[in-house]
């Protein structure tokens, strides 16, 4: 899976930005996506995700997304804050992270 744009995170609760681009009338256009996951540590340590949540990460969920919303509003080309979102020697950016909270 490719690196998200930006992510949102409150507790354990992050909602990520990746883009996907499209084609519409001939002409490429980046659509903006969010996931939703609960970020949590499996016995042996390794983080995984869950789609699932508690009643106490409803209120993380729903601040997240409202972050989410509000960066894609305003990055509708997909431009982040710091820059194009390539760098010179063309690879991906760093994931920015924001915790909330």
């Amino acid at each position: 899976m490719s690196r998200p744009e930006i992510s949102f995170k409150a507790g354990a609760v992050r909602a990520a930005i990746f883009r996907n681009q499209i084609v519409r009338n001939g002409q490429p256009i980046n659509i903006g996506k969010v996931v939703l996951e609960v970020r949590y540590r499996d016995p042996q340590g390794n983080w995984k995700s869950a789609s699932s949540m508690s009643a106490n990460e409803i209120p993380k969920a729903l601040m997240v997304l409202q972050k989410a919303y509000e960066y894609l509003l305003t990055h509708k080309d997909g431009d982040a804050e710091t820059g194009d979102g390539i760098d010179e020697a063309n690879q991906p950016p760093e994931v920015t992270h924001q915790k909330i909270g």
